[in-house]
């Protein structure tokens, strides 16, 4: 029973513990059983809460019997990634720097977390300050991917991704700026979504109107992930560009999806003019094509934005240098990825900026009429395979040197650049056995339409639980 109860989605158990066929209590005990037998080897949970959580489904236990109106996660055990804030809950932010931090209030995603009944339950691995798309730190060490321990599970919200692909927690928060929601999604063989900038208030972030960073659900099901994600959508006074969400629930949306009939799909290979190798390519393409047969036009195009690559480095480095401006005297102390990168801000001239916006401009633009012929774009969401977990980042794509070590995710940061929605949902799996998602994106606001489609390819391309689970 206990096993049982941590391979069920979320959707699942929140209709059990509203029914009081299972209890929050069991709910917990099942997913701390799998913590215990599954984590040691895979380093996903970095900090475990155990005392906390257990008396918090104690308290929703108990409000399940009084019959207290229940939200719509009550008693699902979530776990937040380590550069989010939770109270009284040590908060690295994978930085040695930050190794025994404690924060005194919850974010706000947080906050709406437990908001809606959830239990949060622990932190999981990032790189330093999310700065990578590998999950290692020296406060923690490696995160493993559950498919084969010895390949990465991307970044940079890996932990996350692990924890719930192998049934730690059924709900998993991450955050994404560069691609750090959707490629450890992919490569752990799961769902995950990064939302419309503004839809998930940012707080208590440095940099308070950046319309990069934004945080998200990762599930294993494009029904669990839309449960989550309208737990923390909403307008927010503290967050300078919230938004409400132009559609009541996303899950009431995505339970209904039946088919795509008449829906316009657009597939592309490379959008970033990076390459991709031939097995996920074709993977790739046969699952966008199989849209088809549930009533989708699908055909495959050419849509190249590589030029906004320079853009995305500009705004990116001036981004790094304005979350740690106040760590700046500290920043010889940093690890390589993390120092780097704010050095590469550094040498950002105002010229340069400049120059970027106005090309970005030019590429929103380009989507725009984009979108008018199509309804979603669809690419591979990751060029290449599950990587050595020794591997800082991919060297090369198809025998090709990449020109900059972020240059391997260029088809997921695209995608932040323009202020769009994206999500990754497994397309099928490589000859030897390992997970590989589509990237689907969608104009702003069309989270439920995505997570749709997303929905109609798990079914027709389930891809099963991982091997180390």
């Amino acid at each position: 029973m206990t096993d049982n109860l941590s391979r069920k989605t979320a959707v699942e158990l929140a209709s059990l513990i509203a029914t009081k066929a299972v209890s929050p209590v069991e709910v917990l005990d099942a997913h701390l059983a799998t913590i215990a037998r599954v984590n040691p080897k895979l380093n996903a949970i970095v900090t475990l809460v155990e005392d906390a959580a257990r008396e918090r489904a104690k308290g929703a236990e108990a409000a399940v019997m009084r019959g207290d109106k229940l939200g719509a996660l009550h008693g699902l055990p979530v776990v937040i990634k380590d550069i989010t804030p939770t109270k009284g809950i040590r908060t690295t932010y994978g930085s040695p720097l930050f190794k025994d931090n404690v924060p005194t209030e919850d974010a706000e995603v947080v906050r709406r977390l437990k908001a809606a009944g959830a239990i949060v339950l622990g932190k999981t691995n990032t790189p330093e300050f999310a700065a990578g798309a590998n999950t290692f730190n020296d406060v923690f060490g490696v995160t493993r991917n559950p498919w084969n321990p010895a390949l990465s599970p991307a970044g940079s919200s890996g932990g996350s991704a692990v924890a719930v692909a192998t049934g730690m927690a059924p709900l998993a928060q991450g955050t994404d700026f560069g691609c750090s929601i959707r490629m450890p999604a992919s490569f752990c063989g799961i769902v995950g979504i990064r939302p419309t900038p503004g839809l998930t208030p940012n707080w208590p972030m440095p940099l308070a109107w950046d319309p990069g960073q934004v945080h998200g659900p990762l599930a294993r099901t494009a029904e669990d992930a839309a449960l989550m994600l309208d737990s923390i959508t909403g307008f927010s006074r503290i967050s300078p560009i919230s938004v409400a969400p132009p559609w009541a629930s996303a899950r009431a949306i995505v339970a209904d999806a039946k088919d795509a009939k008449g829906l316009r799909v657009a597939y592309v290979s490379d959008i970033a003019g990076i390459g991709v190798e031939p097995e996920i390519d074709e993977i790739c393409r046969a699952t966008a094509m199989s849209l088809r047969d549930a009533g989708a036009t699908v055909e495959e195009i050419a849509f190249d934005i590589s030029d906004g690559k320079g853009p995305y480095q500009a705004w990116r480095g001036l981004w790094m240098v304005g979350q740690q401006f106040l760590n700046l005297d500290r920043l010889e102390e940093f690890g390589v990825n993390l120092k780097g990168n704010v050095k590469a801000g550094l040498k950002v001239t105002p010229t340069d900026f400049g120059a970027s916006e106005q090309k970005r401009a030019q590429l929103f633009q380009r989507f725009a009429k984009f979108f008018e012929q199509y309804d979603l774009l669809v690419t591979p969401q990751s060029p290449v395979k599950q990587f050595p977990v020794e591997m800082n980042f991919p060297t090369l794509i198809n025998g090709k040197k990449l020109e900059n070590y972020t240059d391997w995710i260029a088809g997921s940061f695209l995608i932040t650049l323009m202020s769009l929605p994206g999500g990754s949902v497994p397309a099928g799996k490589t000859s030897d056995g390992l997970p590989v998602g589509i990237q689907i994106i969608g104009p702003r606001f069309e989270e439920p339409l995505i997570l749709s489609v997303m929905k109609i390819v798990q079914q027709s391309h389930p891809v099963g639980w991982p091997p180390h689970a």
